[in-house]
């Protein structure tokens, strides 16, 4: 059995193995693996993968400093938007249809990034540290199965759970004071920055604090008021490339957005999350970028495909998103809804003009290739009455030929 689940597996791996590359973050429960790890008689690296809202690598440098262990630094970014974000936004990728997906799709490319140079530094292990009430850990686990990775891996925290308070402590007494001031647990990347556990933990009594937020914030400097606070997005057969008319990567996109969009307090949720045996646990999100792509998309698809074809697809975005939301990237099913989203998606060209106001973004404007919308409803009235009333009314003969003898 090579599957780490406490932190006796972990100890158990001492002089068994020669090197443990570990997830690292800089968040809580990743540093406190690391002192856990610091007494064994293993070469420790850590890993911090960079997926779009920003690495703070002095802080990160700081802690591997701290405890004499390699640091590495990885750019996921266009491996996400690459392997996730295109097709989460045709998909129209919401949890329940209440918020965007976002940890689901990031965690294979963590994994894919983790195992190649997990390969390349020949370590034995890799460890993470995503604990029972984090769906996290059934994700990481499961790509990191399917991956081929033959060494150790997994959480010790699932079967060696321990409070963040004991955490902090423990990191308080190791020298590391920073961790004191933390209250949530956090989760990040380009396309959403979601928030657990903590002053969080309870949905009847929890704490919801403005500094959780950092693109959500009314910002009027940011705001566009040279575009008199109008936003246009266009797609070319499924793709965005263009933002008020200028061509950006997705990447360049997604940026603008969560700053311009965010900045009108746009791209709040709240809702829950089901564990592994359905159990609910209610998480924050802000995702100002992901909420307006998939709106104009959304906007264009209904447009421009058919009714029965919307529906169909519906049900394939669905199976797509739990797919992805359970861990089963790769999937026959997730790999047939995919097809069909990406057939769909090669009708849709055109352009969505929003205008925004604190805390909503309305449709103002819509201009899509071949659509089914009328712009003149009168004309249009007019002109198919007259097509359609070009019939002669049929009698029934037999019944004429009677009046007629009659």
């Amino acid at each position: 059995m090579k599957k780490i689940r406490s932190i006796e597996d972990v100890k158990q791996l001492s002089g068994e193995v020669g090197h443990i590359l570990t997830l690292f973050s800089g968040g809580l429960d990743s540093t406190y693996i690391l002192e856990i790890l610091k007494d064994m008689d293993v070469k420790v690296t850590a890993l911090a993968i960079d997926m779009g809202d920003g690495i703070d690598v002095s802080f990160l440098n700081h802690i591997a400093d701290h405890y004499g262990i390699d640091l590495i630094i990885e750019d996921g970014r266009q491996s996400f938007i690459d392997h996730s974000i295109f097709t989460a936004v045709q998909a129209q990728a919401l949890y329940m249809g209440d918020y965007p997906v976002s940890s689901s799709l990031s965690r294979p490319v963590i994994v894919k990034h983790a195992v190649l140079v997990a390969e390349r530094l020949q370590c034995d292990a890799i460890v993470h540290t995503a604990n029972q009430s984090q769906n996290s850990l059934r994700r990481l686990n499961g790509a990191l199965e399917r991956s081929g990775f033959n060494g150790y891996y997994g959480s010790p925290y699932e079967y060696s759970a321990i409070s963040r308070d004991k955490k902090i402590a423990g990191l308080s007494i190791s020298g590391l004071f920073e961790f004191k001031g933390r209250n949530v647990s956090g989760d990040s990347n380009l396309w959403c920055r979601e928030f657990e556990s903590g002053v969080l933990d309870n949905p009847e009594d929890f704490n919801l604090c403005e500094s959780l937020f950092h693109w959500s914030l009314w910002n009027p400097e940011q705001q566009l008021t040279d575009q008199n606070h109008r936003l246009s997005i266009t797609f070319r057969r499924g793709v965005p490339i263009k933002v008020n008319g200028e061509t950006m990567s997705l990447l360049k996109m997604i940026m603008f957005l969560n700053q311009h969009v965010g900045s009108y307090q746009i791209g709040r949720y709240i809702g829950f999350d089901h564990l592994e045996y359905d159990e609910k646990v209610l998480e924050v999100r802000e995702a100002p970028a992901a909420h307006a792509l998939m709106a104009a998309y959304r906007h264009l698809e209904v447009t421009i495909l058919e009714t029965e074809v919307l529906r169909a697809k519906s049900a394939q975005s669905l199976a797509w998103t739990n797919e992805a939301v359970e861990g089963r990237w790769g999937s026959m099913l997730q790999q047939a809804a995919r097809a069909f989203i990406c057939h769909t998606a090669e009708a849709i060209t055109g352009t969505v003009v929003f205008s925004l106001s604190k805390g909503q973004m309305l449709m103002s404007g819509i201009y899509a290739d071949n659509p089914r919308y009328l712009k003149d409803r009168d004309a249009w009235e007019t002109q198919i009455a007259h097509e359609r009333s070009q019939r002669s009314l049929v009698l029934d003969e037999q019944r004429v030929d009677v009046a007629v003898s009659a």
